[in-house]
């Protein structure tokens, strides 16, 4: 379904036509929110093996994106490119979230851009590592 909306741009006095666009999934609603639930405590139970702290509470986890066919794509980092653990962080996340009842392929994608800053860990990863 879409729908038209008309908007008047501050800069020039002129009307400009923009579509909203709703998009739908093929997975109900309840599925939907199962399986993200699911996966954010699949990913709960993955740390890195230095840090105290779950990844996701961490901060680590930038995007998890579920599709149609129950793929999931991943977006993570690391606290740092030096991180011992980079080699073997992203397949323990794949692990994880791939044990959850029904989710189909999981694709991992390491990046390094945004850097992973403190200000991405919850209150919870700061308790845990004591840094108020």
């Amino acid at each position: 379904m879409t729908d038209t909306a008309e908007v008047k741009s501050p800069e020039k006095d002129v009307e400009v036509k923009t579509s909203n666009m709703e998009t739908y999934s093929a997975l109900p609603p309840e599925e939907t929110e199962r399986l993200g639930n699911d996966i954010v405590a699949a990913l709960k139970t993955v740390f890195d093996p230095e840090i105290p702290a779950d990844i996701y509470e961490l901060g680590l986890i930038y995007k998890v994106e579920l599709k149609d066919d129950r793929s999931v794509d991943l977006v993570m980092t690391l606290t740092t490119p030096n991180c011992p653990a980079a080699g073997e962080l992203p397949t323990m996340v794949e692990n994880a979230v791939a044990s959850v009842p029904g989710v189909g392929v999981v694709n991992v994608n390491l990046v390094w851009d945004p850097a992973w800053t403190p200000d991405r860990m919850s209150d919870e990863a700061r308790l845990v590592l004591n840094m108020w």
